[in-house]
């Protein structure tokens, strides 16, 4: 009978996390055949930390997915950059320029610098990668450096054949669904740059009163900030403050930054300038019904940005296209062998193109040249207000010369009628 004593120190130590050696002393009793002596000192890793850590994976798994997620994580930020890119309206030489017979050079030639080429490579990369893979493993077979039971990755192309044509109406509709509602957005701007304009348009002839002077000129910079605010709602990671400091007074500005629906506040202000005016109530209600036009804006834009295309329809048109190339090289392998690679890699890029497309007019309003819509609206308004009192002050001129004139020659007919004499 043998019995093997264990002796460990009395107290250990918690207050470190690091690794430490503990020993352990083995005594051994009579009528042992251990290959060791009676006594021998052994030392274990014993790690001491305050408290239980929870399970972490390894330090290989963790750079593994590091590896994995670097590339979508870069793909996805050239993307969202892409998409705080300030957009231009097109003037002449714009036009001259999307139409130049060199388009197509120029536009290849700058590939590698557009953000919808740059989002494809991580499908682009599994894709391929699979397509590698099978290529790889049919080589091995049909060379017989695998063990004879292991099958060929062979299909018929005939299923791809017939779903090929749903495929490409899944796309079309995707795409065109996206659209809709990128034209949607703009003539939704349409209108409330048109319904701005109509309604500084009616405050400026308004009144003629110098007393209402000053207020026709705040309630025309109010009206120039309902744009800017609309599009600072709409748009994320847009600076409010930085864009209406230019447009309203600091008191007015603090006000609204502390509304939660910037837009509706500013409609408030109008409103409650538009009642301050010295015109009568019919004059005032029309005005106040150009304000509708504000009011639709905003329900149409939240409801653009709230609601996208069906969940359902993006999802089945993103799983087709998985499964469509993950399986492609089987369907081409004994036609093409290794070909199937540079053919997924192609039919990859097109089809994950034109879904990527789709994807980023779906929210449409960073595609449209808003902060150029915004300034040039602020420039009419400013050259209204300096042709008003221009054009005004020539015709009061004008009309007294001819009315000075009429009477001098003691007739007392229509100016109107006069001009055509």
């Amino acid at each position: 009978m043998e019995a093997y004593l264990i002796q460990t120190p009395s107290k250990l130590s918690t207050s470190s996390s690091s690794s430490k050696f503990i020993s352990i002393t083995l005594c051994k009793f009579p009528h042992s055949s251990l290959p060791f002596p009676s006594k021998t000192l052994l030392r274990f890793p014993l790690c001491c930390q305050s408290k239980r850590q929870p399970y972490s994976s390894t330090a290989s798994d963790s750079a593994l997915s590091s590896f994995f997620r670097a590339i979508p994580d870069w793909a996805d930020g050239v993307k969202e950059r892409g998409m705080k890119q300030k957009r231009v309206l097109y003037g002449h030489d714009n036009w001259v320029e999307h139409r130049s017979s060199t388009r197509h050079l120029r536009h290849l030639l700058n590939s590698l610098s557009s953000r919808v080429i740059l989002s494809l490579v991580p499908p682009v990369i599994v894709c391929t990668f699979l397509a590698v893979v099978i290529a790889s493993y049919n080589s091995a077979v049909s060379t017989h450096w695998l063990p004879e039971f292991f099958p060929t990755l062979r299909a018929s192309s005939l299923p791809y054949q017939l779903t090929a044509p749903a495929l490409a109406l899944l796309l079309v509709f995707r795409t065109e669904a996206s659209y809709s509602r990128f034209d949607e957005a703009r003539k939704v701007w349409i209108r409330i740059i048109s319904g701005a304009n109509d309604l500084a348009t009616q405050v400026i002839a308004s009144s003629e009163s110098p007393a209402d002077e000053k207020l026709r000129r705040i309630i025309l910079k109010y009206i120039a900030a309902f744009p800017v605010a609309l599009k600072c709602h709409i748009i994320y990671g847009l600076d409010i403050a930085k864009d209406l400091q230019r447009v309203l007074e600091s008191e007015d500005l603090a006000i609204v930054l502390q509304s939660k629906h910037r837009p509706r506040c500013i409609i408030e202000f109008i409103v409650q300038s538009l009642r301050m005016l010295d015109v009568e109530a019919p004059k005032l209600n029309v005005l106040e019904s150009k304000l509708s036009c504000f009011h639709e804006g905003i329900e149409t834009c939240e409801q653009l940005i709230g609601i996208p295309i069906p969940l359902s329809y993006t999802r089945l048109t993103s799983r087709i296209l998985v499964l469509w190339h993950a399986t492609l090289p089987i369907v081409l392998w004994d036609e093409c062998h290794w070909i199937v690679v540079p053919a997924t890699l192609i039919s990859a890029a097109v089809l994950f193109g034109i879904e990527e497309v789709g994807v980023l007019i779906e929210e449409p309003f960073p595609m449209l040249a808003l902060d150029e819509i915004c300034q040039r609206f602020h420039r009419n308004l400013d050259e209204a207000l300096r042709n008003d009192k221009m054009i005004r002050e020539h015709l009061r001129n004008k009309f007294l010369h001819v009315h000075h004139r009429r009477s001098l020659n003691g007739r007392h007919s229509s100016p109107i009628r006069d001009s055509h004499d």
